[in-house]
């Protein structure tokens, strides 16, 4: 690698890797240690083309969310199975991995500054702005920054554009897939609101359940399928459509269930 050799964002490479691995190492024991991230489906990350996937996740925490995925991927492409054992994996990591994430969180403080040099691909919102709705027209330069960043690698997107669950999935989203027709792999990741404070740089509490499930690639037909189409089938591949409010009781009761199995084990 040069020494200044760049992606096509302008970021130093060498710079970027030695960010992610220090990021890395700060925040490994935040998914293995306070906490143990159960992963499932690690196998479909090896077997991924080099470019132009996009993956599509519920979204819990600012940053958090988008810090266990560059763990996971990165694990994954090193050969450990559903596991981030053994932090060795960060030392040659994958440098064109990006996330889309708001402008105005990227800019607001040092540290949302370092994790965007890491691999933001920062867009204006165009539904909100300082915590009031606003009514913005997208900008072109958006879309082509994130089809850029598809042409150079991996781009992680949240399409709900908030930590808020079961709000509707934008269409600029499903726009980008018809555009740029990427791969599309779904995750579906839980235990994050629990464990994390909002911005998901604090850690809240410990030894919380925490889960991360990488899908199947979606089928869709680029050319002739809807828009409200693929947002629908984004919306039951992250389990955010409205149908799985249903099963949220359940499922935090087997919670429940499964926290006092382990507190009567001890």
């Amino acid at each position: 690698m040069g020494l200044f050799k760049r992606n096509p964002f302008g970021h130093i490479l060498w710079v970027k890797k030695w960010l992610i691995r220090i990021l890395g190492a700060l925040t490994h024991r935040r998914f293995r240690g306070f906490n143990e991230l159960q992963i499932e489906g690690s196998e479909i990350i090896k077997n991924l083309p080099e470019t132009n996937v996009l993956f599509i996740s519920n979204h819990q925490t600012y940053f958090a969310d988008v810090i266990s995925m560059f763990h996971v991927f990165n694990a994954s492409l090193s050969n450990r199975e559903d596991s981030i054992k053994n932090i060795g994996y960060l030392w040659n990591p994958k440098l064109n991995i990006y996330y889309v994430a708001a402008k105005e969180t990227m800019k607001s403080g040092l540290l949302p500054k370092i994790l965007a040099y890491v691999g933001s691909i920062s867009i204006e919102r165009t539904w909100r702005s300082q915590g009031k709705d606003v009514n913005r027209q997208v900008k072109m330069s958006d879309i082509s920054s994130i089809g850029k960043a598809l042409d150079d690698g991996w781009v992680i997107t949240f399409p709900q554009g908030t930590t808020t669950p079961f709000k509707p999935i934008r269409k600029g989203t499903a726009h980008i897939i018809k555009r740029y027709k990427p791969i599309v792999v779904p995750i579906v990741i839980d235990g994050f609101r629990r464990s994390f404070d909002k911005k998901g740089l604090r850690v809240k509490k410990k030894n919380i359940f925490q889960s991360f499930e990488i899908k199947a690639p979606l089928e869709i037909d680029y050319e002739n399928e809807s828009i409200d189409s693929i947002v629908e089938k984004i919306e039951y591949a992250i389990e955010q459509h409205p149908s799985f409010l249903k099963v949220i009781p359940q499922k935090e009761l087997e919670e429940k269930e499964r926290l006092n199995k382990e507190l009567r084990d001890m």
